[in-house]
Protein backbone atom coordinates (compact mmCIF):
# COMPACT_ATOMS: atom_id res chain seq x y z
CA UNK A 1 0.00 0.00 0.00
CA UNK A 2 1.31 3.37 -0.80
CA UNK A 3 1.78 5.71 2.14
CA UNK A 4 -0.07 8.41 3.20
CA UNK A 5 2.34 11.61 2.87
CA UNK A 6 1.49 13.65 6.38
CA UNK A 7 2.98 17.37 6.31
CA UNK A 8 4.27 18.61 9.71
CA UNK A 9 3.67 21.74 9.73
CA UNK A 10 5.69 23.84 12.14
CA UNK A 11 7.85 26.34 13.48
CA UNK A 12 5.87 30.10 12.38
CA UNK A 13 5.10 33.23 12.78
CA UNK A 14 4.06 33.50 16.24
CA UNK A 15 5.67 34.04 19.94
CA UNK A 16 5.06 30.15 20.56
CA UNK A 17 7.07 29.28 17.44
CA UNK A 18 9.92 27.70 19.74
CA UNK A 19 7.20 25.33 21.37
CA UNK A 20 6.41 24.67 17.87
CA UNK A 21 9.73 23.24 16.95
CA UNK A 22 9.34 20.97 19.79
CA UNK A 23 5.87 19.84 18.73
CA UNK A 24 7.17 19.22 15.58
CA UNK A 25 10.16 17.60 15.43
CA UNK A 26 8.68 15.32 18.59
CA UNK A 27 5.55 14.63 16.32
CA UNK A 28 7.98 13.54 13.44
CA UNK A 29 10.06 11.15 15.39
CA UNK A 30 7.09 9.13 17.15
CA UNK A 31 5.25 9.06 14.15
CA UNK A 32 4.79 5.35 12.77
CA UNK A 33 6.98 4.68 9.41
CA UNK A 34 4.76 1.62 8.60
CA UNK A 35 1.72 3.61 8.12
CA UNK A 36 2.94 7.30 7.16
CA UNK A 37 5.77 8.99 5.00
CA UNK A 38 6.62 12.27 7.64
CA UNK A 39 7.47 14.95 5.48
CA UNK A 40 8.80 18.00 7.58
CA UNK A 41 7.42 21.01 6.38
CA UNK A 42 8.89 24.36 8.43
CA UNK A 43 6.82 27.81 8.30
CA UNK A 44 9.58 30.63 8.37
CA UNK A 45 8.73 34.28 10.39
CA UNK A 46 7.65 35.47 6.95
CA UNK A 47 5.35 32.97 7.01
CA UNK A 48 7.34 30.79 3.73
CA UNK A 49 7.20 26.99 4.08
CA UNK A 50 10.48 25.17 3.48
CA UNK A 51 10.65 21.12 3.74
CA UNK A 52 13.44 20.37 6.01
CA UNK A 53 16.29 17.62 5.93
CA UNK A 54 16.70 16.00 9.17
CA UNK A 55 19.59 18.09 10.22
CA UNK A 56 17.06 20.85 10.19
CA UNK A 57 14.96 19.31 12.12
CA UNK A 58 16.93 18.33 14.66
CA UNK A 59 18.28 22.01 15.62
CA UNK A 60 17.98 23.82 18.63
CA UNK A 61 15.82 26.91 17.73
CA UNK A 62 13.96 28.17 14.96
CA UNK A 63 16.76 30.99 14.40
CA UNK A 64 19.32 27.94 14.21
CA UNK A 65 16.93 26.45 11.20
CA UNK A 66 16.49 29.66 9.51
CA UNK A 67 19.73 30.47 9.16
CA UNK A 68 20.44 27.67 7.43
CA UNK A 69 17.55 27.14 5.30
CA UNK A 70 18.51 28.97 2.07
CA UNK A 71 21.12 26.33 1.44
CA UNK A 72 20.01 23.16 2.35
CA UNK A 73 16.09 23.63 2.58
CA UNK A 74 13.41 22.85 -0.19
CA UNK A 75 11.17 25.98 -0.42
CA UNK A 76 7.86 25.04 -0.88
CA UNK A 77 5.18 27.29 -2.57
CA UNK A 78 1.76 27.09 -1.28
CA UNK A 79 -0.11 26.02 -4.14
CA UNK A 80 2.47 23.18 -4.66
CA UNK A 81 1.67 21.72 -0.69
CA UNK A 82 -1.42 20.16 -2.63
CA UNK A 83 1.45 17.68 -4.54
CA UNK A 84 3.84 17.10 -1.79
CA UNK A 85 1.72 16.08 1.20
CA UNK A 86 -2.29 14.37 1.41
CA UNK A 87 -2.91 15.36 4.74
CA UNK A 88 -1.26 18.23 7.31
CA UNK A 89 -0.68 17.33 10.82
CA UNK A 90 -0.60 20.96 12.17
CA UNK A 91 1.94 21.52 15.18
CA UNK A 92 2.27 25.25 15.06
CA UNK A 93 1.11 27.31 18.04
CA UNK A 94 -0.39 30.80 18.34
CA UNK A 95 -1.29 32.99 15.73
CA UNK A 96 -1.39 32.44 12.44
CA UNK A 97 -1.34 28.67 13.28
CA UNK A 98 -3.85 27.60 15.53
CA UNK A 99 -6.28 30.83 15.01
CA UNK A 100 -8.04 30.00 12.18
CA UNK A 101 -5.26 31.16 9.53
CA UNK A 102 -3.63 27.80 8.24
CA UNK A 103 -6.89 25.72 8.42
CA UNK A 104 -8.07 28.19 5.75
CA UNK A 105 -5.21 27.70 3.46
CA UNK A 106 -5.98 23.74 4.25
CA UNK A 107 -9.50 24.29 3.04
CA UNK A 108 -8.37 25.93 -0.05
CA UNK A 109 -6.19 23.19 -0.49
CA UNK A 110 -8.04 20.60 -0.07
CA UNK A 111 -5.86 19.15 2.14
CA UNK A 112 -7.39 17.17 5.40
CA UNK A 113 -5.62 18.57 8.72
CA UNK A 114 -5.93 18.18 12.10
CA UNK A 115 -7.63 20.00 15.07
CA UNK A 116 -10.53 22.17 14.53
CA UNK A 117 -11.61 24.11 11.48
CA UNK A 118 -11.62 27.85 11.14
CA UNK A 119 -14.30 29.54 13.10
CA UNK A 120 -13.30 26.98 16.06
CA UNK A 121 -9.57 27.10 15.84
CA UNK A 122 -10.34 31.23 15.96
CA UNK A 123 -12.59 31.14 18.61
CA UNK A 124 -9.87 29.08 20.41
CA UNK A 125 -7.77 31.93 19.99
CA UNK A 126 -9.70 34.64 21.23
CA UNK A 127 -9.90 35.17 24.84
CA UNK A 128 -12.97 37.58 25.19
CA UNK A 129 -15.15 36.05 22.70
CA UNK A 130 -14.27 32.45 23.54
CA UNK A 131 -15.60 33.14 27.27
CA UNK A 132 -18.89 34.69 25.45
CA UNK A 133 -19.46 31.74 23.65
CA UNK A 134 -18.81 29.63 26.81
CA UNK A 135 -21.02 31.77 29.26
CA UNK A 136 -23.85 31.58 26.45
CA UNK A 137 -23.79 28.00 26.85
CA UNK A 138 -24.29 28.30 30.93
CA UNK A 139 -20.70 27.35 31.64
CA UNK A 140 -18.74 28.90 34.20
CA UNK A 141 -15.68 32.05 32.90
CA UNK A 142 -13.71 34.22 34.72
CA UNK A 143 -15.20 37.48 35.35
CA UNK A 144 -13.57 39.61 32.67
CA UNK A 145 -13.32 43.06 30.82
CA UNK A 146 -11.77 43.79 27.43
CA UNK A 147 -9.21 47.14 27.24
CA UNK A 148 -8.48 48.58 23.49
CA UNK A 149 -5.29 50.37 23.29
CA UNK A 150 -6.41 53.42 22.39
CA UNK A 151 -8.94 53.69 24.96
CA UNK A 152 -5.89 53.43 27.37
CA UNK A 153 -4.04 56.25 25.41
CA UNK A 154 -7.11 58.15 25.39
CA UNK A 155 -8.12 57.89 29.19
CA UNK A 156 -5.66 56.06 31.02
CA UNK A 157 -6.65 56.77 34.15
CA UNK A 158 -10.29 56.63 34.12
CA UNK A 159 -9.53 53.11 32.27
CA UNK A 160 -7.38 52.12 35.53
CA UNK A 161 -10.16 53.17 38.32
CA UNK A 162 -12.92 51.15 36.54
CA UNK A 163 -10.92 48.02 36.45
CA UNK A 164 -9.67 48.41 39.78
CA UNK A 165 -13.09 49.57 41.01
CA UNK A 166 -14.58 46.00 39.42
CA UNK A 167 -12.26 43.72 40.37
CA UNK A 168 -9.70 44.74 43.10
CA UNK A 169 -6.27 43.78 43.28
CA UNK A 170 -4.65 41.05 42.56
CA UNK A 171 -5.80 41.33 39.16
CA UNK A 172 -4.60 39.82 35.75
CA UNK A 173 -3.64 41.33 32.22
CA UNK A 174 -3.25 39.33 29.18
CA UNK A 175 -2.99 39.85 25.65
CA UNK A 176 -6.65 38.69 23.86
CA UNK A 177 -4.27 36.24 21.65
CA UNK A 178 -1.84 34.64 22.47
CA UNK A 179 -0.90 31.47 24.24
CA UNK A 180 1.82 29.77 26.36
CA UNK A 181 1.15 32.38 29.04
CA UNK A 182 3.08 35.09 26.73
CA UNK A 183 2.15 38.56 28.11
CA UNK A 184 0.27 37.45 31.08
CA UNK A 185 1.05 39.24 34.85
CA UNK A 186 -0.28 39.07 38.07
CA UNK A 187 -0.96 42.65 39.09
CA UNK A 188 -1.12 43.92 42.79
CA UNK A 189 -0.79 47.19 42.77
CA UNK A 190 -1.45 50.42 40.17
CA UNK A 191 2.58 50.42 39.75
CA UNK A 192 2.26 46.34 38.70
CA UNK A 193 -1.44 47.64 36.53
CA UNK A 194 0.66 49.64 34.23
CA UNK A 195 3.47 47.91 34.03
CA UNK A 196 1.32 44.47 33.16
CA UNK A 197 -0.82 46.68 30.98
CA UNK A 198 1.94 47.51 28.61
CA UNK A 199 3.63 44.47 28.83
CA UNK A 200 0.28 42.66 27.72
CA UNK A 201 0.11 45.43 24.66
CA UNK A 202 2.90 44.76 23.19
CA UNK A 203 1.03 41.53 21.75
CA UNK A 204 -2.09 42.86 20.81
CA UNK A 205 -4.19 46.00 20.41
CA UNK A 206 -6.68 44.16 22.59
CA UNK A 207 -6.04 42.83 26.27
CA UNK A 208 -8.32 41.13 28.89
CA UNK A 209 -8.28 42.40 32.42
CA UNK A 210 -9.56 38.88 34.67
CA UNK A 211 -10.05 38.32 38.11
CA UNK A 212 -7.84 36.64 39.81
CA UNK A 213 -8.52 33.10 40.78
CA UNK A 214 -7.35 31.05 43.58
CA UNK A 215 -7.94 27.01 43.98
CA UNK A 216 -6.10 24.27 41.39
CA UNK A 217 -5.16 24.95 37.29
CA UNK A 218 -5.88 21.87 35.55
CA UNK A 219 -6.01 20.61 31.80
CA UNK A 220 -7.77 18.11 29.91
CA UNK A 221 -7.37 16.72 26.14
CA UNK A 222 -10.57 15.55 24.39
CA UNK A 223 -10.90 13.57 21.11
CA UNK A 224 -13.47 12.86 18.93
CA UNK A 225 -14.89 9.35 19.74
CA UNK A 226 -15.50 6.78 16.54
CA UNK A 227 -19.55 7.82 16.88
CA UNK A 228 -18.53 11.66 16.86
CA UNK A 229 -19.03 12.19 20.79
CA UNK A 230 -15.81 13.64 22.23
CA UNK A 231 -14.55 11.96 25.19
CA UNK A 232 -11.73 13.58 27.63
CA UNK A 233 -8.35 11.47 27.21
CA UNK A 234 -7.58 12.71 31.11
CA UNK A 235 -7.11 15.09 33.79
CA UNK A 236 -3.79 16.46 34.67
CA UNK A 237 -3.43 19.26 38.04
CA UNK A 238 -1.43 21.72 37.70
CA UNK A 239 1.10 23.07 40.69
CA UNK A 240 3.40 25.29 39.08
CA UNK A 241 6.54 26.91 40.69
CA UNK A 242 5.91 30.64 39.95
CA UNK A 243 2.41 32.40 41.20
CA UNK A 244 0.80 31.09 37.88
CA UNK A 245 1.64 28.62 35.23
CA UNK A 246 4.17 30.78 33.04
CA UNK A 247 6.12 30.10 30.09
CA UNK A 248 9.16 28.62 31.91
CA UNK A 249 7.02 26.59 34.13
CA UNK A 250 5.62 24.94 31.14
CA UNK A 251 8.64 24.32 29.64
CA UNK A 252 11.07 24.06 31.73
CA UNK A 253 12.41 20.98 33.03
CA UNK A 254 11.44 21.14 36.80
CA UNK A 255 9.56 24.45 36.76
CA UNK A 256 6.32 22.66 37.33
CA UNK A 257 4.43 19.63 39.27
CA UNK A 258 1.76 17.80 37.27
CA UNK A 259 -0.57 14.52 38.69
CA UNK A 260 -1.91 12.69 36.17
CA UNK A 261 -4.65 11.43 37.22
CA UNK A 262 -4.91 14.40 39.48
CA UNK A 263 -3.64 14.01 43.29
CA UNK A 264 -5.56 16.45 45.53
CA UNK A 265 -8.87 16.25 43.31
CA UNK A 266 -11.72 13.93 43.98
CA UNK A 267 -12.57 11.17 41.65
CA UNK A 268 -15.98 12.54 42.00
CA UNK A 269 -14.77 16.34 41.13
CA UNK A 270 -12.93 14.70 38.42
CA UNK A 271 -15.50 13.31 36.79
CA UNK A 272 -17.68 17.09 37.07
CA UNK A 273 -14.88 18.83 35.62
CA UNK A 274 -14.66 16.00 32.97
CA UNK A 275 -18.40 16.74 31.90
CA UNK A 276 -17.58 20.82 31.99
CA UNK A 277 -14.70 19.97 30.09
CA UNK A 278 -16.82 17.86 27.08
CA UNK A 279 -19.46 20.79 27.29
CA UNK A 280 -16.76 23.70 26.48
CA UNK A 281 -15.48 21.72 23.35
CA UNK A 282 -19.14 21.26 21.91
CA UNK A 283 -19.77 24.77 22.66
CA UNK A 284 -16.98 26.08 20.84
CA UNK A 285 -17.66 23.45 18.00
CA UNK A 286 -13.93 21.83 18.33
CA UNK A 287 -13.58 18.69 16.47
CA UNK A 288 -10.51 15.86 15.58
CA UNK A 289 -9.15 17.27 19.24
CA UNK A 290 -8.39 19.82 21.79
CA UNK A 291 -7.53 21.03 25.05
CA UNK A 292 -9.50 22.72 27.64
CA UNK A 293 -7.87 24.31 31.00
CA UNK A 294 -9.72 25.83 33.62
CA UNK A 295 -9.55 26.34 37.68
CA UNK A 296 -11.11 23.96 40.62
CA UNK A 297 -11.84 26.42 42.85
CA UNK A 298 -11.68 26.29 46.25
CA UNK A 299 -15.93 26.78 47.04
CA UNK A 300 -15.97 23.66 44.81
CA UNK A 301 -17.16 25.79 41.77
CA UNK A 302 -15.12 24.62 38.36
CA UNK A 303 -13.99 27.66 35.74
CA UNK A 304 -13.55 27.26 32.06
CA UNK A 305 -10.09 29.57 31.42
CA UNK A 306 -8.60 28.75 28.54
CA UNK A 307 -10.02 26.33 25.35
CA UNK A 308 -7.35 25.60 23.40
CA UNK A 309 -8.09 23.72 19.86
CA UNK A 310 -4.54 22.14 19.28
CA UNK A 311 -1.78 21.01 22.32
CA UNK A 312 2.08 21.50 22.46
CA UNK A 313 3.11 18.13 21.58
CA UNK A 314 6.40 18.41 23.19
CA UNK A 315 7.85 14.48 25.00
CA UNK A 316 7.04 16.07 28.50
CA UNK A 317 2.90 17.84 27.31
CA UNK A 318 0.06 16.71 28.76
CA UNK A 319 -0.80 15.13 25.68
CA UNK A 320 1.18 12.54 25.97
CA UNK A 321 0.75 11.87 29.54
CA UNK A 322 -2.49 11.56 29.96
CA UNK A 323 -2.21 9.21 26.52
CA UNK A 324 0.03 7.15 28.50
CA UNK A 325 -2.27 6.78 31.35
CA UNK A 326 -4.76 5.28 29.12
CA UNK A 327 -1.96 2.80 28.11
CA UNK A 328 -1.31 4.74 24.45
CA UNK A 329 2.45 5.53 23.38
CA UNK A 330 3.17 8.66 21.45
CA UNK A 331 3.15 6.82 18.19
CA UNK A 332 -0.27 5.47 18.86
CA UNK A 333 -1.99 8.57 19.83
CA UNK A 334 -0.52 10.14 16.98
CA UNK A 335 -1.64 7.54 14.08
CA UNK A 336 -5.34 8.36 16.27
CA UNK A 337 -5.41 11.80 16.06
CA UNK A 338 -4.58 11.21 12.24
CA UNK A 339 -7.80 8.93 12.26
CA UNK A 340 -10.02 10.61 13.58
CA UNK A 341 -8.80 13.97 11.34
CA UNK A 342 -9.42 12.24 8.40
CA UNK A 343 -12.79 10.77 9.08
CA UNK A 344 -14.11 14.59 10.34
CA UNK A 345 -12.79 15.75 6.91
CA UNK A 346 -14.65 12.59 4.85
CA UNK A 347 -17.97 13.31 6.36
CA UNK A 348 -17.81 17.33 6.30
CA UNK A 349 -19.85 19.31 3.67
CA UNK A 350 -18.29 22.31 2.81
CA UNK A 351 -15.28 23.75 5.43
CA UNK A 352 -14.83 22.49 8.54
Amino acid sequence: MEKLRVGIIFGGMSSEKEVSLNSGRNVYDNMDRELYEPVPIFMDSGGLLWELPWQLISQNTTTDVSERLAEEARRVAYEELKEKIDFAFISLHGKYGDDGCIQGLMELLCIPYTGPGVLASALGMDKHLQQKVLEAEGLAVPRSVVIHERDWGARREDVKKEVVDAFGFPLVTKPLREGSSVGVKINRSLEDLECGVTEAFRWDNSILIEEFLEGIEFSSIVLDGDDGEPVALGLTEIHPQSEFYTYDDKYMPGRCRKFTPPKNISREDSQRIKAEVLRAYKALRFRCYGRIDGFFLRDGRVLVTDPNSSSGMAPSSFFFEQAAEVGMLPSMIITRLIEIALRVHRDKKGPL
